[in-house]
């Protein structure tokens, strides 16, 4: 397995240690439940170095981009990161990216279980193009800082130059000499930050952010992928692997809007054949009754008949209900409607809902 710059780090904080996408990662430190609460109501900071970061520059790098992208990267402002979907000629998503145009290049941060196929990808498809792919996952090393206290806490103890950030933008500087990159993003359905430094600068970085303050300054504490999951599930937000994959096009995942179909890229004519006819499923949320929580591929139900099936679930702690996403036959999908959850060969009742389950205050 891969190691991120931290991993020391999450070891010597007693993390539980789990292979994801063949990267040693931290599930949890003390508690998912716990993680995630100090998230919504506080700060917390994830080491998310496994996910992927390409850089894309030249000449012909805009043009690249929107040859593979859903989005329209060339109205992305100087400054601006876009989701974008990558899609196969089917329509099926490869992967789900964040591209940011800098003045001098693009960064794309794709999925980890995907970084070696979203690469070839590229290389296949940017031929002919005078553009130059640098992945430069393995020398840096990237940290989310999330929650409600972020914002105060940078403007007031974090030696970065945030100016009037606003969501989804970034910018990059230097500071005693290491080369950085802040984007005003995240992946919980809070406020925050997610920086890439350089994989040397790591556990510095995650050192100054965990440093105690008492009252000055508000705590951060680590949060590991299994709290990360919960809180993008609360916030509707989709997992490669469980709401995306490449049977699934991003008009059915209710993504329609991050596709500009007036421009040509790899899978544009079956997703425009798709927008005609219209998506034979769609993403739905699901509240359950009871306490018991569905998971991925369990069936959904309307009386006998099956009309879907569960991608991911969770008894959401801050809801404090069980929560579930799920691909429902499209006439089927309109809010309100109540169906049933096959849980372990038992019903539960469901109302379907939309998404998101949780939004921030001011959001």
């Amino acid at each position: 397995m891969r190691r991120t710059a931290l991993n020391e780090t999450h070891r010597e904080l007693g993390a539980r240690l789990v292979d994801f996408a063949g990267w040693e990662m931290p599930l949890l430190y003390r508690g998912i439940i716990e993680e995630h609460l100090h998230t919504r109501c506080a700060a917390s900071v994830f080491d998310v170095s496994h996910m992927g970061r390409l850089i894309v520059r030249g000449p012909d790098a805009i043009a690249a981009l929107d040859r593979v992208c859903t989005r329209n990267v060339s109205r992305l402002a100087v400054g601006r990161s876009g989701y974008s979907h990558l899609c196969n000629e089917q329509g099926g998503i490869l992967d789900d990216v964040i591209v940011s145009r800098a003045e001098d290049r693009c960064i794309v941060v794709c999925n980890a279980s995907n970084r070696e196929k979203v690469a070839a990808h590229f290389r296949r498809r940017f031929t002919g193009l005078n553009v130059e792919l640098d992945d430069q996952t393995g020398q840096t090393a990237m940290l989310a800082v999330q929650g409600p206290a972020v914002l105060e806490l940078f403007r007031s103890h974090v030696p970065l130059q945030t100016g009037d950030l606003r969501r989804y933008g970034f910018v990059t500087g230097t500071l005693a000499g290491m080369e950085y990159t802040l984007f005003r993003s995240g992946y919980t359905g809070e406020d925050g930050y997610e920086a890439i430094v350089p994989a040397a600068a790591a556990v510095l970085a995650w050192q100054f952010m965990t440093e105690p303050g008492g009252d000055e300054r508000p705590t951060v504490l680590p949060a590991g992928l299994g709290a990360r999951d919960t809180l993008r599930l609360e916030a509707g937000m989709p997992l490669y692997g469980h709401e995306l994959h490449e049977e699934i096009d991003p008009l059915s995942a209710g993504c329609g809007w991050a596709v500009d179909l007036e421009k040509d890229f790899v899978g544009a004519a079956a997703l425009r054949e798709i927008a005609r006819r219209g998506p034979v499923r769609k993403l739905a949320g699901l509240v359950l009754d009871g306490r018991r929580a569905a998971r991925q591929g369990a069936a959904v139900f309307d009386g006998g008949r099956p009309i879907g099936e569960v991608t991911s679930g969770c008894l959401g702690p801050t809801i404090g209900r069980p929560i579930a996403m799920a691909y429902l036959d499209a006439e089927r999908a309109a809010r309100g409607g109540a169906v049933e959850i096959d849980i372990r060969g038992e019903r539960a009742a469901a109302t379907i809902t939309e998404l998101p389950f949780y939004r921030r205050s001011g959001a």
